[in-house]
């Protein structure tokens, strides 16, 4: 590897213009795809309130205007930061804080809308780039190269666009794995150099650093205890499973980064045995999807996104293409590096994607809202395939060269056009059982004096709350809980359903002696209209002719 010193200055341009390019779409149109299910619920902790509380002040058979779900969605003066941290303690602590504390602070500084809150990952996304920067340069030792592709390749990244443009975590936690990947390399190096040097190394000025990124990491998302696994697999293997000085002192560092988030395993393992105990258990929905198909999928979207589904055969037209280089590339990266670069990368790819896959595996499918999880995978995909790149591109003779060339100019266009057409778009393929909102507003906003009834079951709370985002002003809502019979007044003249139970609708028409007709309907939910007959009006006429008070 010591002959790749710099890369060549059409490479520097390139990653120059890739790199404004990214910025651009990380904040183009922030507001315009749909605001979804779980960024609801992200805005709801971030409020300081928790569900039950939202539930009591909302579904509770009172007609209500889209305003009033704003208190709920935000920073707001009623709660404070602490009622943010506890709101997580109560009800979602496998969420853990860091990032709501960011973001609160920045609501309270920018305000509520879903261009402020959006606009915090985007800029946290741009310290990705010299993350990735420093980790490429610990792990190959080259001043560029590498390191310059592999920027390129994150810039452009559809699957980085996604989540630089989300009211969640998963963008930090990237950046969190880089800081703590490099920091462990950095760490192993720094020990090295100076063994070789016959010095005795300060072990807390080279290992505090990864202590300190381990638990903001830990911080940001659980599944970082699984990142930690496989840097400790990565060690032994490096130390040819003997217990070396470096094993020893990773081992240390390891333990003050786990006792640093220990305040919050305490909450997250008291909250699990609550979940045990209480009688309340509450299931929400999830479809099973076939695992290779999904994987080939989310593969292929590494590189080249423009929301294909796993019916359209498009999509695997492509696949073939990338799933050869991401093979060519592990495989490149194993014949041609020492044993302390490839187990790095493998280990990356594959300890935090098994505990995923595997029970998914043996159950016959995976859930697709595990995505988000495989981030480490993608990052240790990227960075053998720029290393692959950044070796081929301009070495070797010149037929070579242009074959390559052709390649990597293959992987930028994909590139680039996944984010033109991201960019653009309405909703997209991680927006889940809110993928079609668009449609459903459409429908509802079409109509004069529309009124949406909905529960509390099921997800439906967090439908509600997405929908309301697209709905225009005109829309009022009745939300009810534990499916009580609606008490719908006179004034609306469309009246929508979402997603009730057949028995309830059933006792829906049964009491306005109504039918009910399905307007949209996909695998998540359902949108039902009830007809509009003068049987609504006659259900508050009292029998003595006086019509009873509506709401």
């Amino acid at each position: 590897m010591r002959h790749l010193k710099f890369a060549p200055s059409w490479l520097r341009f390139l990653i120059i213009f890739l790199l404004t390019m990214s910025i651009l779409f990380r904040f183009f149109n922030l507001d315009s795809k749909v605001f979804w299910h779980d960024e609801t619920y992200a805005l709801l902790r971030i409020s300081g309130y928790t569900i039950n509380e939202a539930k009591q002040q909302l579904f509770n058979n009172r007609v209500i205007g889209g305003e009033s779900f704003a208190q709920f969605q935000g920073a707001n003066p009623e709660k404070s930061l602490n009622d943010t941290i506890m709101s997580l303690a109560k009800q979602d602590s496998q969420h853990p804080p860091l990032y709501y504390i960011i973001a609160r602070l920045w609501m309270e500084i920018f305000g509520n809308s879903v261009t402020a809150i959006r606009s915090l990952s985007a800029c946290i996304s741009l310290l990705v780039f010299p993350c990735v920067y420093w980790l490429c340069r610990e792990l190959f030792n080259v001043p560029l190269s590498v390191s310059g592709v592999a920027i390129a390749l994150m810039a452009i990244s559809p699957i980085h666009l996604v989540y630089a443009q989300e009211a969640q975590e998963y963008i930090l936690w990237l950046v969190t794995i880089l800081l703590s990947s490099a920091s462990l390399l950095r760490a192993i190096r720094l020990e090295d150099e100076l063994a070789k040097e016959r010095q005795r190394p300060d072990i807390f000025a080279i290992w505090s650093i990864y202590a300190v990124t381990l638990a903001i990491s830990l911080y940001t998302f659980l599944w970082s205890a699984f990142i930690a696994v496989a840097h400790g697999i990565y060690v032994i293997i490096t130390a040819k499973f003997q217990f070396t000085e470096t094993v020893r002192t990773y081992l240390l560092a390891s333990l003050v980064g786990f006792l640093a988030f220990m305040p919050w395993i305490t909450v997250v393992i008291g909250d699990f045995f609550q979940f045990l105990i209480s009688a309340d258990k509450t299931t929400t929905q999830s479809s099973l999807i076939p695992i290779f198909p999904f994987l080939l999928m989310q593969l292929s979207r590494i590189f080249f996104d423009i929301d294909l589904s796993s019916e359209n055969y498009l999509g695997y037209l492509i696949t073939p293409f990338f799933l050869t280089l991401v093979g060519y590339s592990i495989y490149f990266v194993c014949r041609t590096t020492n044993y302390k670069v490839w187990s790095f990368i493998i280990t990356l790819i594959v300890v935090p994607a098994l505990p995923l896959i595997m029970p998914d595996f043996i159950a016959g499918g995976i859930r697709s809202s595990t995505e988000p999880y495989l981030i480490p995978s993608y990052l240790g995909i990227q960075v053998a395939v720029a290393y692959l790149l950044a070796t081929q591109v301009y070495n070797g003779n010149g037929s070579r060269r242009r074959i390559w060339h052709i390649i990597m100019a293959l992987v930028i266009i994909s590139g680039l056009i996944s984010s033109k057409v991201s960019s653009q778009a309405e909703t997209w393929w991680n927006k889940g059982m809110n993928y079609g909102n668009p449609q459903v507003a459409q429908i509802i906003n079409q109509t004069t004096r529309p009124l949406l009834i909905s529960d509390a079951l099921g997800n439906n709370y967090g439908n509600v709350f997405s929908l309301s985002y697209l709905l225009e002003p005109k829309v009022r809502f009745l939300l009810v809980n534990n499916q009580k019979n609606p008490k719908i007044p006179d004034s609306f003249t469309d009246v929508f359903l979402l997603n009730p139970s057949d028995t309830w609708r059933e006792t829906i028409e049964k009491k306005y002696k109504s039918k009910t007709d399905i307007v949209y309907s996909d695998n998540y939910y359902s949108i039902w209209k009830l007809a509009k007959t003068r049987n609504l009006r006659r259900r508050n006429i009292s029998p003595n002719n006086k019509l009873s008070p509506s709401l």
